[in-house]
């Protein structure tokens, strides 16, 4: 399996890293040894300073597609959790500073740790979910699936012209304002409306 993340989805979290607000999804990857599965911990690495969250909603891709019409994109994904794209934003701001690929600062072992998943047919309204993240018992990001660039069957679309999607990929769609760093002995809940799906001490 393969975890897709998109990143600027969200315009206040581009502005929030003085970034442009992209024309198209702009999408990279983590490996599986990224993934945290719920119920461990996320161990701080030695090889970074300034290790940040950001929450996002997470699909479950449930069929092998590729080059999909954005009016079928629906039916690849069975189900949403959330997740947490962990950063080594001091890692990122160098590659940034000299034009490098990201991963060094986005794939390392334990930066995706994913939530446990609702089918999608319990969700009212796709367009319409609220998550967040709290982080030692204060909200510090809140976001809606309404407010995204680009919408769940737009970033399948696009990345399928690209990269084959199979069954039990993730595909990470982005995330709101107000990311920030962590620190060893955080404790961090991810919610789905008011259901909290991933619980993560920081160690």
């Amino acid at each position: 399996m393969k975890i897709i993340c998109i990143g600027r989805n969200f315009i206040e979290h581009a502005h929030e890293l003085n970034n442009p607000v992209p024309a198209n999804p702009v999408f990279f990857l983590k490996p599986e040894t990224a993934l945290i599965r719920a119920g461990l911990p996320f161990f701080y690495p030695d090889f970074s300073q300034d290790v940040h969250y950001e929450v996002e909603l997470v699909l479950r891709i449930n069929k092998l597609g590729k080059h999909i019409s954005e009016k079928f994109a629906h039916t690849y994904y069975d189900a949403v959790g959330v997740g947490i794209d962990f950063t080594a934003r001091d890692l990122q701001n160098v590659c940034k500073q000299k034009g490098l690929p990201w991963e060094i600062a986005k794939a390392f072992d334990g930066s995706a740790p994913v939530s446990k998943f609702i089918p999608k047919e319990q969700f009212p309204d796709l367009y319409d979910i609220n998550f967040s993240l709290v982080k030692n018992q204060e909200t510090v990001q809140k976001g809606n699936s309404g407010m995204m660039i680009f919408n769940f069957e737009k970033i399948i679309a696009y990345v399928s012209q690209f990269v084959t999607l199979k069954m039990g990929d993730f595909i990470f769609t982005g995330t709101p304002a107000g990311v920030g760093p962590v620190k060893r002995g955080d404790n961090l809940q991810a919610f789905i409306g008011n259901q909290p799906l991933l619980q993560l001490p920081v160690k």
